[in-house]
C-alpha cells in the first residue's frame, strides 16, 4: 500500500509532502519511497496568521484559504503521485488555526474534497477531532506512529520532535508509550527572527549565539502556568504567541537577547519534561526543525549531560520527514479502520479510528 502524508505546522513555513510504501512483513511502520516541500508565500502566511485571532468575515476568509491549502497541498503531492499511480490515500494534517480541546473543538483548514478533486486520490482528513470528541487532547498524534516505528525491547528510548511546538514521546522497553506538548519549538524564535532580521528562522541559531540570555525574561517566559501543568496535555498560538511574547517584554531588550532567550526557554522546557517524566531515559532522537538548529542542539546537550542526543535518522526516517511519514501512517490506519490515536498520550476515554474520508 502507498500513502502521502502531508503537514504543515505551528510554524507556518510551508508543507512537507511524503509517499510511504507499507508492507506489513518487513516494513510495517512504513517506508519512505519519495518526498517533496512547497514553502508557503508570504502573503499565505500573513493571512493564515491573522485568523489565529477573531477578526471580521472569519468564515469566508477560512473557507477561501482552504481552498488555497488545497491547491498547495494537491501541487506538493503531484510529483509523488508520478511514483505511485496506485497510491491509497492522501493524508493530509491540514493547516491548524485554532486548537481549543477545553472547548471541545480544533480547527485544521483544507478542503478535503477539493483535494481529492484536484488528485483524483481519496483524502483523509481531520485527524484530531475524534480523539477530542471522545474527551482527548487532539494532539500530539504522532507518538503512536513513533511507537510503530521506533520502540525498541533494548532500551528506553524519547524522540523530541521540535516543530513549531516541541512536543516528546516516551518508548519504554516494555511497551509503554507517553508524550505530550513540553514547550514552545520553533514557533516564536522563527516569529522574532522573521520580525527583526527579515529572515524565516535562525539559521543553526547563529543569531540566537551572538544573544545572551536574559534571566528575568527568562524568568517571566517560564512562569506560563503551561509549564505546570501535568500531562496530558497540548499547546498552540493559544498559549504561546507574539502578542503574549510582548506582554513579557519591557521594550529595552536587544532584539538577539531576546532570541538567545527563547532558545533557552525551549531546551529548558524539553530538558526538563524528559528529566520530570523519564528520568531512567537515556537515548534521546530528534526530530522537526528543530533537530537542525544547532545551537539548540548544543544547548540541550549542555543542560542534559546524560543524555545520548542523535537525529531520526538513525533509526531510519529524515527528522524533516517525520511528522508527515507519521500522518501517512495514520491514513493507513483509517483505511484499514484501525485506532490512530493513543489514550495515554491524549487522554481520550477509547481509542478511535481518525479521519474524515474523501473518496477518490
Amino acid at each position: 500500500m502507498f500513502v502521502i502524508g502531508v503537514m504543515s505546522g505551528t510554524s507556518l513555513d510551508g508543507v512537507d509532502a511524503v509517499l510511504v510504501q507499507f508492507d506489513d512483513q518487513r516494513h510495517p511502520a512504513g517506508q519512505t519511497v519519495s518526498h517533496h516541500y512547497l514553502p508557503y508565500p508570504a502573503q499565505l502566511r500573513t493571512e493564515l496568521m491573522s485568523l489565529h485571532t477573531p477578526g471580521d468575515n472569519e468564515l469566508h476568509r477560512a473557507a477561501m484559504l482552504g481552498q488555497t491549502l488545497a491547491r498547495i497541498y494537491a501541487s506538493a503531492c503531484e510529483p509523488l503521485l508520478q511514483h505511485a499511480p496506485t497510491c491509497a490515500a492522501i493524508a493530509c494534517h491540514g493547516q491548524t488555526i485554532r486548537h481549543r480541546p477545553e472547548a471541545g473543538y480544533t480547527l485544521q483548514l483544507v478542503n478535503g474534497a477539493l483535494l481529492a478533486e484536484l488528485t483524483c486520490t481519496t483524502a483523509i482528513t481531520d485527524f484530531r477531532s475524534r480523539d477530542i470528541a471522545a474527551g482527548g487532547q487532539g494532539a500530539p498524534l504522532v507518538p503512536a506512529f513513533h511507537a510503530a516505528a521506533f520502540q525498541t525491547t533494548d532500551d528506553d528510548r524519547a524522540i523530541v520532535n521540535i516543530g513549531g511546538i516541541a512536543n516528546i514521546t516516551l518508548l519504554d522497553r516494555h511497551g509503554h508509550v507517553h508524550g505530550f506538548d513540553c514547550a514552545p519549538g520553533n514557533l516564536l524564535m522563527n516569529a522574532w527572527c522573521q520580525h527583526h532580521t527579515g529572515h524565516p528562522f535562525d539559521q543553526d541559531g547563529n543569531w540566537a549565539r551572538s544573544g545572551q540570555v536574559l534571566p528575568e525574561l527568562l524568568n517571566r517566559l517560564i512562569a506560563h502556568p503551561f509549564f505546570k501543568r501535568q500531562p496530558p496535555k497540548s499547546a498552540g498560538r493559544e498559549q504561546f504567541d507574539e502578542a503574549w511574547l510582548d506582554t513579557c517584554l519591557t521594550g529595552n531588550e536587544q532584539p538577539q537577547d531576546v532570541q538567545a532567550t527563547l532558545l533557552e526557554l525551549t531546551a529548558i522546557g524539553i530538558t526538563e519534561a524528559l528529566t520530570q517524566h523519564a528520568p531512567a531515559t537515556r537515548s534521546v532522537y530528534l526530530c522537526g526543525g528543530g533537530a537542525f538548529n544547532t545551537a539548540l542542539v548544543n544547548r540541550l546537550q549542555s543542560l542534559a549531560p546524560n543524555l545520548t542526543l542523535a537525529s531520526t535518522a538513525e533509526l531510519g526516517i529524515a527528522p524533516d520527514l517525520v511528522e508527515a511519514h507519521a500522518f501517512a501512517w495514520l491514513g493507513r490506519q483509517t483505511l484499514l479502520r484501525l485506532p490512530g490515536n493513543n489514550t495515554d498520550v491524549t487522554g481520550a476515554r477509547h481509542a478511535c479510528i481518525l479521519g474524515n474520508i474523501y473518496p477518490a
